[in-house]
This record gives C-alpha cells, sequence and structure tokens, in this order.
C-alpha cells in the first residue's frame, strides 16, 4: 500500500513534509548498529556464558522506546518541540546533580543513576534539551537585544532573559560532569556550546578566548585527576602498549585488512568495550577497511544533512537547533574515532547509533525526531 499526495490526512502531510533523506540516513544506521552490537559483543557475551546475542536484547527495550521517540517527535510542531525540551532538562538536570550526592562509580567514574533497575547517563539523556533550548535562548535573545547580544550591556544585567542565568546552569552542568570525571562529556558540551555561539555571530576575539578557557580545563584536568594525567602521560611518551584497549583496538582495524576477519577475529576479544566505546574497531576486524569506509560515509550523508537542513532554514531559531545537532553528532563522532584510532588520549564516547548504550541511543533519538519536526514546519509552514 502506497501513500499517495492527494491524500489529506496527518500522515500523508508528515511522510511528505518530512526530511525523508535525513530520515532514511538514520533508520539504516540504526539497522547496522543492531548488526554491529550483536558482531561486536557476541565474544565478550559467550566468555561471560551468557547468550551471543546478550547484548541486542539489552539494548532491545531502548531500540523500542527510541524509535517510537524518533517519530513521535518528528510529528509535533515547534511549540511542542520546545516544551519537551524543557521538560527533558526539568527531569535530567535533577538527576545529573544526583550522580555528585549519590555517586554510583563504575569503571572509575560516577555518570549513571539507577531508575527501575535500570542503569542511565543523565548527560546523555539531556543533550537535546540542551540543544533545542540553546537555540530557543539565543533566537530570544536576539529578539530582545538585537544582532549585539555579546557585548551589549543590557544583555548582561541580572534579568530573567540574559546571559547569567544561562551561563550560571551551563557552568553547573560543567562542573558536575568535571566532578564525576567525565572529561570527554565535558569538553562535548563546551564544544558544541561554543560552536553554536559562533553561529550566532560570536567575535573572533571571545573564540579565542573559549579556546583558551577549554585549555585551561585540560590543563586542570591533566592536574586535578589522577586518571586523566595518566592516560596523557602514556598518550604522549609511553609507546602504544598493545595489551591495553588502545592497543587492541588498533591491532583490530590493522587486522581486518580490507575484506574482515570474519570469524577468525580475536582482537575483540580482549575488548572488553568493543560493543560500546572501541566498536569501530570490532568493525573494521570484522567486516574490514571497505565496510568501516562505507559506514564513515553514512555518518557523513548524516552530518551533511543536517548541515544543509540548517542552512536552509529561515527561522532562526531552527538555523541554531539543526546546526547544534550536527556540531554535537560530528564532534562525538570525532572524539570516538579519535580514542579508537589513538590519536587522542580515551575518553570512553559512543559512536551515535552504532555503539551499544541506552542512553545515547535515547538521546539522540529524541534529538533527531526534534530537529525533523522543527525543518519540517519551518520548510512548510
Amino acid at each position: 500500500m502506497f501513500i499517495r499526495r492527494s491524500e489529506e490526512s496527518k500522515l500523508t502531510n508528515w511522510y511528505f513534509q518530512i526530511d525523508r533523506r535525513l530520515l532514511g540516513y538514520l533508520l539504516v544506521l540504526i539497522c547496522v548498529g543492531m548488526v554491529c552490537v550483536v558482531s561486536a559483543g557476541s565474544v565478550q557475551a559467550l566468555r561471560k556464558g551468557w547468550d551471543w546475542y546478550y547484548f541486542l536484547v539489552r539494548m532491545l527495550p531502548f531500540y523500542i522506546v527510541g524509535i517510537a521517540s524518533l517519530f513521535i517527535a518528528s510529528a509535533l510542531n515547534k511549540k511542542l518541540v520546545i516544551l519537551i525540551a524543557i521538560l527533558n532538562l526539568v527531569m535530567c538536570f535533577p538527576l545529573l546533580l544526583l550522580t555528585v550526592i549519590i555517586p554510583q562509580a563504575h569503571h572509575g567514574s560516577a555518570r549513571w543513576v539507577t531508575l527501575a533497575g535500570v542503569q542511565l547517563m543523565p548527560a546523555d539523556i539531556m543533550k537535546p534539551g540542551f540543544v533545542i533550548m540553546t537555540a530557543w535562548f539565543l533566537t530570544k535573545m536576539k529578539e530582545k537585544f538585537g544582532e549585539d547580544i555579546f557585548t551589549s550591556k543590557q544583555a548582561w544585567r541580572f534579568q530573567a532573559l540574559s546571559w547569567w542565568p544561562y551561563l550560571g546552569l551551563f557552568l553547573v552542568t560543567l562542573a558536575v560532569l568535571f566532578s564525576q570525571p567525565d572529561i570527554g562529556t565535558s569538553i562535548l558540551y563546551f564544544s558544541v556550546f561554543g560552536i553554536m555561539l559562533f553561529m550566532a555571530g560570536l567575535p573572533r576575539i571571545i573564540c579565542f578566548a573559549l579556546g583558551g578557557i577549554l585549555g585551561l580545563g585540560a590543563v586542570a584536568a591533566f592536574i586535578v585527576k589522577p586518571h586523566v594525567h595518566r592516560r596523557v602521560m602514556d598518550f604522549l611518551f609511553a609507546p602504544l602498549d598493545p595489551q591495553t584497549q588502545v592497543g587492541y583496538s588498533v591491532s583490530a582495524i590493522r587486522q581486518g585488512g580490507l575484506f574482515g576477519m570474519g570469524d577468525e577475529a580475536f582482537a575483540k576479544e580482549h575488548l572488553p568495550d568493543a560493543h560500546t566505546d572501541f566498536i569501530y574497531a570490532a568493525i573494521a576486524e570484522d567486516f574490514g577497511a571497505i565496510v568501516a569506509c562505507m559506514l564513515l560515509v553514512l555518518l557523513v550523508l548524516v552530518l551533511k544533512r543536517l548541515t544543509t537542513d540548517a542552512l536552509r532554514a529561515r527561522d532562526p531559531f531552527v538555523f541554531y537547533a539543526t546546526g547544534g545537532a550536527a556540531a554535537l553528532f560530528g564532534v562525538q563522532i570525532c572524539i570516538n574515532l579519535a580514542t579508537t584510532l589513538h590519536i587522542m588520549p580515551p575518553k570512553g564516547m559512543t559512536l551515535p547509533f552504532i555503539s551499544s548504550g541506552g542512553s545515547s541511543f535515547l538521546g539522540f533519538c529524541l534529538l533527531f525526531g526534534m530537529i525533523l519536526a522543527i525543518v519540517r514546519e519551518d520548510k512548510w509552514k
């Protein structure tokens, strides 16, 4: 049964108004992710006495909820998208603070909270609210204070709509992420924040200042956090240890060749995070460099589509939100691949839609559903 344009229904309007190309790319990514989670996690599952499809089953509730939220959010209007973004922050920000009050350490970091027996990472789930509300904030600031929102004295006065409330909440978020410690997510949030401000016309000198602040933050993490100090020193001065996760990751990519090793793949057996942080290495070893490069092309196509939608936007809010989503998606991919390829110290970052990680998957599905919704409304209404 085919949907015809002449039909008058909400489903028909949604189908013909939605960015079907971006939605198609996302659905393909999700399907690829399901296959890769099984492929990368089967060895570890069997080693622990579980079924080979254990990690797929564990992710299944997140896939169902995430895909449902993607489609439902894509059918909303701009007002409902903003409302959901507010609710997202209202629910997730207290949970983020809870990681400091009642820390639940896992792999040396207290990033998680447990709700109804399910471990969730608030910083991942609140990404949609962060991007959408930052876009709303920048739009409202320009409506109230004009184009010069960064140097206007009025914009820096203590009032409800000004820089102080936003920066206060943002700095608290960064402080919590830094204390967990979750340096990778701190870098991600700060980078997206800087890119969105740049899109809003941030003066170049302030861009350099933000870069300096990011550098000072990295130095502070190096001095204050022992594990950061150790990882940086090992990365800069120690030869790559083939018995470490990064060592096994690089070996897996090398051994995969063009067409992969299939059942003979063995480097991922030593990667406890092969189905999460280092899934790209497992993909390269299992399926080869050709398939790994095809996955990169698919990720770039999603990023290109987001950029195109942002540049075509008529509403400044849509421009900022879609550009922020592109920044979040692109920066997280870069951090994950840089860690996998030993270009930067390990950061514990998932590959969007591909890695096994329920919180990350839910956050990106909700975010992209919102983006599809506001792009649709901006284009047709």
